[in-house]
């Protein structure tokens, strides 16, 4: 299967938003250790402890504190930079958030894309945009059936459908402006996404993690809920090729999923937490139904268009990709340097056939 170009990203002008996040930290480390100069932007950390500050990603990148959903402060920061390609993954990510503060979600996944694009329409010298959704942007009747790219998009919840509709906007803002300048614009629907340093509020290994910490079970509202699983690493490597080909290759597809290798088996919340717990030596999980909840109990995408159009899959199955987020936290409670860890794991990661 074919592996990031490093090559590709040497000197490469980036504009990374998000990258105070969890995910966003991590693309960070990566693109620097490629040779990549990178400009974020993102609003600072909302909780303590978080991967940018434990990784001291400020001393990787040119970052900006900037909120996408002020439009004059996204042109200020824009005006007068060039970028070769921006990678878009700055977005309110949490289901019950979204769920609590409906227009705030909005606000910052629908908005906050609008006012990136409309300030990337003056970027001169823009190869190509990537503008990071969601596996859940899918009309999900919970049959449990893999969704692929075609499917009609939706969303029960405000998050979701924050995210279907973003994947909208991109469409319009792409033939409306991109496609006559030359820019390929394109969206990538990633699975859940589990990696070390991920301490966010209802975020399952963080819950996980903290538990094990305190000695105390994690609670668990919908432990047969299945999801398409898949670390950090395979998605933002998923991420970046997607970028590449929209950058080099004409006619790359403008909308991708990326997760668990296709025909690999489901995992259940509940199976995830029983080995998250057994790696790290907490108690075992409680179940506590929410009756209220309106999450999804079934959900899975179809990652086969990748592998034939880019030559990229998953390269680590659920269990691995568990036991190697559990032996980030365990290293990291034990001491060892979080940037350290997250370069260890990627070099690791590049080292995989």
């Amino acid at each position: 299967m074919a592996a990031v170009n490093a090559a590709f990203w040497a000197g490469k002008r980036v504009l990374l938003t998000g990258h105070t996040g969890f995910k966003g930290a991590w693309a960070a480390i990566w693109l620097s250790r490629m040779g990549a100069q990178v400009t974020g932007l993102a609003l600072p950390p909302d909780q303590t402890p978080n991967l940018f500050d434990l990784a001291d990603v400020s001393s990787l990148v040119e970052s900006r504190f900037v909120d996408l959903r002020n439009p004059a402060a996204v042109t200020a920061a824009v005006e007068g930079r060039r970028f070769d390609v921006v990678l878009h993954m700055a977005a309110q990510a949490i289901v019950r958030t979204s769920i609590e503060d409906p227009v705030g979600a909005f606000s910052a996944n629908v908005m906050g894309t609008a006012h990136l694009l409309q300030a990337l329409r003056e970027q001169p010298g823009l190869k190509a945009a990537l503008v990071i959704t969601s596996d859940k942007v899918y009309a999900n009747a919970d049959t449990g059936r893999a969704f692929k790219e075609g499917d009609p998009l939706g969303g029960k919840d405000p998050y979701s459908a924050s995210k279907a509709a973003t994947e909208i906007v991109v469409q319009s803002f792409a033939r409306s402006y991109f496609d006559s300048l030359g820019v390929a614009v394109g969206t990538a629907r990633g699975g859940n996404v589990i990696g070390g340093g991920d301490f966010s509020r209802d975020r399952l290994v963080a819950d996980i993690v903290r538990a094990a910490a305190a000695g105390e079970a994690v609670v668990l509202r919908h432990p047969e809920a299945t999801r398409p699983w898949q670390h950090v690493l395979d998605c933002l490597a998923g991420y970046f090729r997607h970028l590449e080909a929209l950058a080099t290759e004409p006619g790359a597809p403008r909308a991708l999923n990326f997760g668990p290798r296709p025909g690999g088996p489901s995992v259940t919340v509940g199976e995830l937490a029983t080995l998250g717990v057994e790696a790290l030596g907490g108690q075992p999980w409680r179940h506590e139904p929410d009756p209220n909840s309106i999450e999804a109990r079934a959900l899975a995408i179809d990652a086969s268009l990748a592998r034939e159009t880019l030559g990229f899959e998953s390269r680590l199955d659920a269990p691995d990709a568990v036991a190697l987020t559990m032996a980030w936290y365990r290293r990291q409670a034990g001491g060892e340097p979080a940037l350290a860890l997250c370069q260890g794991q990627i070099a690791a990661y590049e080292g995989r056939p």
